[in-house]
């Protein structure tokens, strides 16, 4: 080609696209340094606020994100390239991927309502998926639990977010339940006498609302009580085991009986 020629048609794309370049370049940079803005303006909302601390660097980075896929798109269209086919082919690729990791984006999505709507903290007990633990960490894709024997438990978010969940650190006081049986024909004023005395010298137990104690069933073999009394959340297993063996040994020395299930077998010659 000639040279004249080439030098022509540069000049000639050069004064045709030259704003255009111009102009794209200038929101290019001027684009880039709003998004900063608008990120640190969230940051700092962000650290004003009461979200938690995991979320923050999530929430950022997909705002950062999907604020510079929209000034690329747009700077794109500015230099007058057809953005037509290249968003119809991004959805069709973002169709796919998303098809095959369906289980992945449902753990993603399940760890993003964890974060934002907290039914549970780092710290908490719960109960969820069959499992019982302390909450280790919570992470964008699943939540670790730790066990009392010292067992990691890792559940995955998608399904911790959308099924039934028992949270046993919520309220800070909780109610222990006993079922304490004495034999037929044991006094059941000085059974009842006891077991009050038993819990108001627990200190542990709360004076209101006041322990309830009444017999709830006449079994098999037994006369069964039903005690309910309310302790703080973090002394609800203490209270529960020394009840157990204060009642097993007070029982004895105040000659009451703890039936066992027993059968009366008679012969006859």
């Amino acid at each position: 080609m000639d040279p004249e020629v080439l030098l022509n048609k540069l000049t000639e794309l050069v004064l045709t696209n030259g704003p255009n370049l111009l102009a794209a370049i200038a929101v290019l940079f001027i684009g880039s340094w709003v998004i900063k803005a608008v990120v640190g303006s969230v940051r700092i909302a962000l650290d004003k606020g009461s979200v938690d601390p995991s979320l923050k660097p999530f929430l950022l980075s997909m705002l950062g994100m999907l604020l510079k896929v929209m000034l690329f798109i747009s700077v794109l269209g500015m230099l007058g390239i057809e953005m037509t086919s290249f968003i119809a082919i991004l959805g069709a690729a973002g169709l796919a991927v998303g098809m095959a990791l369906s289980g992945t984006l449902q753990n993603f999505a399940g760890g993003v309502m964890i974060l934002l709507f907290k039914p549970f903290k780092v710290g908490d007990v719960i109960e969820a998926q069959g499992y019982v633990g302390s909450v280790a960490q919570i992470q964008i894709f699943n939540t670790i639990l730790k066990t009392p024997d010292n067992k990691t438990i890792i559940i995955p978010n998608g399904g911790l977010s959308t099924s039934s969940m028992i949270n046993y650190s919520t309220e800070e006081k909780r109610r222990v339940d006993w079922t304490i049986g004495v034999a037929y024909g044991d006094d059941l004023d000085k059974a009842r006498q006891v077991i009050k005395q038993l819990c108001d010298a627990d200190e542990r137990i709360l004076k209101d609302p006041e322990v309830f104690i009444a017999v709830s069933q006449l079994a098999d073999s037994s006369v069964n009580f039903a005690v309910r009394a309310w302790v703080k959340a973090p002394d609800y297993w203490g209270v529960y085991f020394d009840m157990n063996e204060n009642v097993y040994k007070t029982f004895g020395k105040e000659g009451l009986n703890i039936p066992f299930p027993q059968m009366d077998v008679h012969l006859h010659k």
